[in-house]
């Protein structure tokens, strides 16, 4: 075994069993506030769908934290890489099953699981971002992905906007070990013309209380991708100037909290869903919180503020902050 297999392996078991005395804090006997039941819980994975024991270990994590703190949420949002590797037979494939409909069970997730597609989700498969769509359009699922980028309003609280961000920049080729360009599947030319005509029509159009922006690559990210250069450009602004309260993504496997000086949006990645996590790179940029371990986050939402807590394998929360309408931010823990 290679030194990062073996840190990789010592993080996950260092993240999903912990001593008796921790397990027990973790999972004492706790239910949310009277007053909280009325607020909208969403619960949020990225970087996910590995099949690896630390997908199972994220998914139990999960279930656990619904059943400790008496919850069902109103969505599971799915931030990209879905299915990572080949993944035989489509929409006959087995790993619907094992990999989405058992994985994360209508028992414990019974609301919509909103979906974006990640580079994996084009890249690892053939066609696989069209299996995708369509496995959404058969029905009798709460796969959700009506398009590639899309809208869900809850009531007149909450309005988020999905979007694709395999733009070909991002996601469209990459370098073999030769050194050579390899040409990669992602959105077309078309299809990105398409996509900014409809965010600019979205933002400027009637929108909830507060407006969360998913997509699958971070904008801005200290994790070991980095910035996004062309969202930099393109996407930043529109949420600046939309006052946009949260962009949320994946693609760094990690959690992270970023507030830069100047801009009103929230970025938060939550990449720890069962893909092996990464060290953080940018040691420079200060930023709330970030670090690389498995797990997934829970968005909290009432007509006052917004909170948003990232939470690791065992249930733990491990950092939490406030966002309000006027997207004043404070931190919790």
């Amino acid at each position: 075994m290679n030194r990062s297999s073996h840190l990789s392996r010592r993080r996950l078991l260092k993240t999903i069993f912990c001593s008796s005395a921790g397990l027990a804090l973790n999972l004492r006997p706790q239910t949310l506030l009277a007053a909280e039941r009325s607020d909208l819980h969403l619960l949020m994975i990225g970087d996910f769908g590995s099949q690896q024991p630390s997908q199972t270990a994220v998914a139990k994590g999960m279930k656990a934290y619904v059943e400790r703190l008496k919850f069902k949420p109103e969505m599971l949002l799915l931030l990209g890489d879905n299915f990572y590797s080949k993944m035989e037979g489509g929409l006959r494939s087995p790993r619907w099953q094992t990999g989405f409909e058992d994985m994360y069970p209508a028992s414990s997730f019974p609301g919509k699981c909103p979906a974006v597609l990640g580079n994996h989700d084009y890249h690892d498969n053939a066609g696989g971002e069209q299996v995708q769509l369509a496995y959404a359009r058969q029905g009798g699922t709460r796969w959700t992905m009506p398009a590639k980028w899309y809208r869900e309003d809850l009531g007149g609280l909450a309005t988020f906007l999905f979007l694709d961000t395999n733009l070909r920049s991002v996601s469209g080729s990459s370098k073999n070990k030769d050194g050579k360009v390899v040409k990669k599947n992602s959105l077309t030319a078309d299809e990105e013309t398409l996509q900014w005509a409809w965010l600019k029509e979205q933002l400027a159009s009637k929108r909830g209380t507060y407006t969360i922006v998913a997509g699958h690559h971070p904008v801005y990210s200290n994790g070991s991708h980095g910035d996004t250069n062309e969202l930099v450009e393109k996407l930043s602004p529109q949420l600046q100037a939309a006052g946009v309260h949260l962009y949320l993504c994946g693609h760094d496997h990690d959690l992270q909290h970023l507030e830069l000086e100047g801009l009103k949006t929230s970025h938060v990645l939550s990449g720890g869903g069962g893909a092996r996590v990464r060290e953080l790179k940018n040691k420079d940029r200060k930023m709330p919180f970030g670090t690389p371990v498995y797990g997934f986050s829970h968005l909290q939402i009432n007509p006052e503020r917004m909170l948003l807590r990232h939470v690791d394998a065992n249930g733990k929360q491990i950092h939490a902050f406030e966002k309000s309408v006027d997207h004043a931010m404070k931190i919790v823990s």
